[in-house]
């Protein structure tokens, strides 16, 4: 019973975050018709400027796909409380690591454990939270290359968060209704001896290249009704 009552609550959980994150930024589910892939064990891996970075990530995926994606998410910040353990663990069902590791092999391990198991991952390859705005894109850890060489067959999908560092600004607790996108490209995989600095070059492109421009950005404000 208690099980239960635990699976509901999560569940209603999920559902007011997605329907309040959706109503914050305008961010819905995609159709599985708009995506050019398959969900089978695909590693999502997005720029990181805030905290709710993969929420944004997990609402854009569609309903389905959502049961077997788990997000990456730092143990130190998510279990400090009853209250993100539960969200983070029965909502999101996320893979918690420790950020600061001193054996990333065994990191690497537990991603692929997960990978195994028929999960998808949602990561940050940048490795923390790009507060700097003179800089777009932060240089790639050497984690999404370990993680492509231990599981050559894995598809990276890359997704490009525009807007969320203002709708989640550092040190703010609450946040700013602003419109949002999250373009999701077409997936990657490790090539034959490529190696490790093409790997994070090729797969960081490919992210920019999602980077919408400032026409695009105003063009989708436009038709979205928003206001200055």
């Amino acid at each position: 019973m208690k099980n239960f009552i635990k699976k509901q609550l999560a569940w209603l959980t999920d559902q007011a975050l997605c329907l309040s994150v959706s109503f914050l930024t305008g961010v819905q589910p995609k159709s599985s018709r708009e995506l050019a892939f398959n969900p089978h064990q695909k590693v999502y891996y997005a720029n990181h400027g805030s905290h709710g970075d993969f929420l944004l990530v997990w609402i854009s995926l569609p309903r389905r796909w959502r049961l077997s994606t788990r997000p990456i998410a730092g143990s130190d910040y998510w279990l400090t409380n009853k209250l993100k353990r539960f969200i983070i663990q029965n909502v999101f069902n996320a893979l918690l690591i420790p950020r600061h590791s001193d054996n990333p092999q065994l990191i690497t391990e537990q991603m692929n454990h997960a990978l195994q198991a028929g999960n998808s991952l949602i990561i940050f390859p940048e490795g923390t939270r790009n507060t700097d705005e003179n800089k777009i894109l932060l240089p790639f850890k050497s984690g999404i290359y370990h993680l492509a060489k231990s599981k050559p067959d894995t598809e990276f999908v890359p997704v490009w968060i525009d807007n969320i560092n203002r709708v989640l600004p550092k040190g703010k607790v609450l946040p700013v209704p602003l419109l949002c996108e999250v373009h999701i490209g077409e997936p990657l995989t490790l090539r034959e001896d490529e190696d490790k600095e093409a790997f994070l070059a090729r797969s960081r492109e490919a992210l920019l290249a999602l980077k919408p421009s400032e026409n695009e950005c105003n063009e989708f404000r436009q038709n979205k009704g928003e206001t200055s």
